[in-house]
């Protein structure tokens, strides 16, 4: 008798062997301060430590729930593979946005040219406010991390007492590796902006979460993930000589919901 009713619950609990998966959220950045490196045939200089902030955009049904509007706020959006019951592989893009932030007063060493006056001179860590007219630097439209990611899944339902074939609770965790595709919106020194879509970088992360899967095909997940971002190439003007260059790390919680479905 108990091991028919062990083998009803072994029986009730939820395969993923087979399964592809797709998901679709949402998400906020939480950055480190950055050393921001810009260079150009008149100007050398970097902006130590400078603080930046995410931008999400203000709740509404039409910019969250629209298709022809989803992609303008902070978004994830994925498609993996179970290979084993609890590994998945997938690709997908975390567009994040990253602003730099307007009024801090920021370390400055380097040299601008005469020419972009009033803002020239010879900078040996002076403070500096940054405004408008000196520099605008946004990755809004976004900061992509395009990211293979490889995760495991442990169904931990049957340590809370639910043995279910409707409801089963999974702890993910995992890695990400993958590279960063962003547009920039970037003013500087009253050049053109440039503000179209360039391979900038690399990123590396990190993720744990909780998975909330609802009559086997459904599902809504959380995660915590953090990383490393190392954009050495980033245009900023029309100029091919005019670049910016930059690293450091965030924090990104997430929050998704897909489905999961066999193709066989």
């Amino acid at each position: 008798m108990s091991i028919g009713a062990f083998s009803q619950k072994k029986n009730d609990l939820i395969s993923n062997k087979g399964k592809v998966f797709l998901y679709w959220g949402w998400n906020r950045g939480f950055y480190s301060d950055s050393d921001i490196t810009f260079k150009g045939n008149d100007y050398d200089f970097t902006l130590n430590k400078a603080t930046a902030s995410d931008k999400p955009t203000p709740f509404s049904f039409d910019k969250y729930l629209n298709p022809a509007n989803m992609t303008i706020p902070q978004t994830n959006y994925r498609i993996g593979y179970f290979f084993k019951e609890n590994y998945t592989i997938s690709l997908g893009v975390d567009h994040m946005k990253y602003v730099l932030d307007q009024g801090q007063q920021a370390s400055i060493t380097g040299e601008i040219d005469p020419v972009y006056a009033p803002h020239d001179g010879v900078y040996n860590g002076e403070l500096k406010e940054i405004t408008d007219d000196f520099i605008q630097f946004e990755h809004t439209d976004g900061l992509n991390y395009i990211c293979i990611e490889v995760n495991r899944f442990d169904n931990i339902s049957p340590f809370l007492g639910i043995h279910s074939k409707n409801f089963q609770i999974n702890v993910t965790e995992g890695l990400g590796a993958g590279a960063l595709l962003p547009r920039t919106n970037a003013t500087l020194l009253g050049n053109e902006r440039h503000d179209e879509f360039h391979l900038a970088g690399f990123g590396v992360s990190a993720q744990v979460g909780l998975d909330f899967t609802f009559f086997k095909y459904f599902f809504i997940m959380s995660e915590l993930k953090g990383g490393y971002i190392n954009m050495g190439d980033i245009r900023t003007t029309q100029s091919k000589s005019d670049t910016a260059s930059q690293s450091f790390w965030y924090v990104e919680p997430t929050f998704v919901f897909g489905g999961r479905f066999r193709l066989f």
